[in-house]
């Protein structure tokens, strides 16, 4: 029925973050939120009554009359078409509810409600602006939470809903899985703890919203009091909630601030794994060196310039700085190297930035006039500098690193002694511990926990990418400068073959010799372990590549 009364077009509901919800979800979470013919129910953006029909059939099954679903289911929207296709949907069945037209963020809260339920709406913060956003904000405030700039709109929604809840009610919510790993959910994940005495949530191996780009979990709170841990299930798709109840949970104690991406493995091998990262054989990238951007030019075709560019223009090599070219499909293997950099530059890539001082050649005031004739100027960044042909430039990295990757993180030593662009972040290495993170650290770190932090202290993107932020990049686990330097011979005598397996993208041939030589070998590891750790990464590179072939398909 609901199906037939959804006019408006999809790019309609998507500007609203108006998104359906699948049928098996919404009875599911129903089901566990009301559990009283007596409780009151509020669903706050009710959209065309996905929620609100199974709620009124479950206070009626509970034993609520038909007049009383009435009166104790509440429901409102901001979309006036939506409340009268929810009105129509409910009446067609035998059942009312009350709902109200508006802005959920600017309805006073009054905790009357054993229930809320509902899929909040999903804007992304650029276009989520203007007096909603602002009472959205204000709203999560008068409950202690002080949202950032970069939140969703479902962030805000959750915090006002909760309170709406009496000291035992219970909050059912569908809303992104960014929860788990974002930033600026860090003040979500910390409220939910705080604010209730039981939080779970159910997660899914397959994309569960036909036609929608996000990944979503379901939450499920109840209480008040404070939780120190959550609990997961892992169910497959939406259709197994209908036969399949959750009954073994997985418990995760977060430390403060921490995310919950460890949610998405095993409490074994997460509890393997939090125990060897935070051991003295590994240390975090940050007490190696020094994670951050390369240089902003403001406008890569004009900055950059190849070797014909540089003979066309006449330019000489003192107002030239030799870069890794834009992008990073070139840093496959170990090392980047000057003749790595030089067949590239002969292959016609972007290989030079133009950097002129302050003493200007005739090439490069004529290359200058080109660039304000082709309007360069008036581009942001070189906007805001004086002279704006000069790009500052960061500190010459000793390794490369590529923050987007589908497979793997990449360390790659910086052998061509090149300066990077913001497609690449540069790792500074700490003097002392310089000669030998660049010659073993891109070899040390395709060992499985590694590659495992890499997942969890990492974010899914579109497509499947795998993204660090530099502080995530800063927080990878790598093996300690103590064990590096106690495995230097053994990983030397294999680098050789393991760049000839890199070469031909054998990502786990790689990972089986340094796995025996680090773990294995050295710190002894046994195969139970070192299996339940290499599992645990796949499961979670697994689930971001699927999700990114799903999202594809959906483009």
């Amino acid at each position: 029925m609901a199906e037939q009364l959804r006019s408006d077009g999809v790019e309609e509901r998507k500007a609203r973050g108006a998104f359906f919800t699948p049928p098996e979800i919404a009875r599911f979470m129903v089901d566990w939120a009301v559990r009283s013919k007596d409780d009151a129910v509020l669903e706050p953006s009710c959209g065309e009554a996905a929620f609100l029909l199974p709620a009124a059939q479950r206070l009626h099954e509970l034993g609520a009359t038909r007049r009383a679903v009435g009166k104790q289911l509440h429901a409102g929207d901001i979309h006036h078409d939506s409340v009268a296709q929810a009105h129509q949907v409910l009446a067609s069945e035998g059942f009312s509810a009350q709902i109200e037209v508006g802005d959920f963020f600017l309805k006073d809260s009054a905790a009357n409600f054993d229930a809320v339920i509902g899929n909040p709406p999903y804007v992304r913060y650029q276009d989520f602006s203007g007096a909603s956003r602002a009472a959205s904000l204000q709203a999560a405030l008068r409950q202690g939470v002080r949202l950032t700039q970069l939140a969703s709109s479902w962030a805000a929604f959750t915090v006002h809903a909760s309170a709406f809840l009496r000291p035992t009610g219970r909050l059912a919510l569908v809303i992104p899985a960014e929860l788990l790993s974002v930033k600026y959910a860090a003040q979500i994940r910390r409220f939910l703890l705080d604010r209730f005495a039981s939080v779970r949530l159910v997660l899914f191996e397959t994309l569960v919203f036909p036609g929608v780009l996000e990944d979503v979990v379901l939450l499920l709170a109840e209480g008040s009091g404070g939780a120190q841990s959550f609990e997961v299930f892992q169910a497959r798709t939406a259709q197994d909630l209908a036969t399949t109840l959750p009954k073994q949970w997985l418990k995760f104690e977060p430390a403060p601030d921490e995310k919950w991406t460890g949610a998405l493995v095993s409490s074994d091998a997460y509890r393997l794994y939090d125990e060897a990262a935070a051991g003295e054989d590994f240390e975090a990238m940050s007490e190696w060196g020094a994670t951050y951007l390369g240089a902003v030019t403001g406008h890569n075709d004009f900055f950059t310039l190849t070797q014909a560019d540089v003979e066309q223009w006449k330019l000489p090599p003192s107002e030239l700085v030799r870069i890794s070219p834009p992008g990073a499909r070139h840093l496959r293997g170990l090392s980047y190297s000057a003749h790595d950099w030089r067949a590239m530059a002969a292959a016609g890539e972007r290989c030079f930035l133009f950097a002129p001082g302050t003493e200007l050649s005739r090439a490069a005031r004529r290359y200058i006039a080109h660039g304000e004739a082709l309007g360069v100027p008036t581009g942001y960044k070189c906007r805001v500098r004086d002279p704006w042909w000069t790009v500052p430039m960061v500190a010459k990295p000793d390794l490369l690193m590529p923050y987007m990757n589908h497979e793997r993180p990449r360390l790659v030593r910086n052998g061509a002694g090149v300066q990077v662009l913001n497609s690449l972040y540069g790792v500074k290495l700490k003097a002392s511990r310089k000669k030998l993170g660049q010659e073993l650290l891109p070899l040390a770190m395709l060992n499985s926990l590694t590659l495992l932090g890499a997942e969890i202290v990492g974010r899914a993107y579109g497509g499947g990418l795998l993204k660090h932020e530099p502080k995530e990049a800063s927080r990878l686990p790598l093996p300690s400068e103590t064990v590096l330097a106690q495995v230097a011979t053994p990983l030397k005598d294999v680098q050789k073959a393991v760049g000839a397996l890199l070469a031909r993208n054998d990502l786990p041939a790689c990972v089986a010799i340094v796995d025996t030589i680090v773990l294995r070998q050295h710190l002894g590891w046994s195969e139970a372990r070192l299996g339940a750790i290499r599992e645990a990464r796949v499961a979670l590179m697994q689930r971001r590549l699927t999700r990114g072939k799903g999202k594809h398909g959906q483009d």
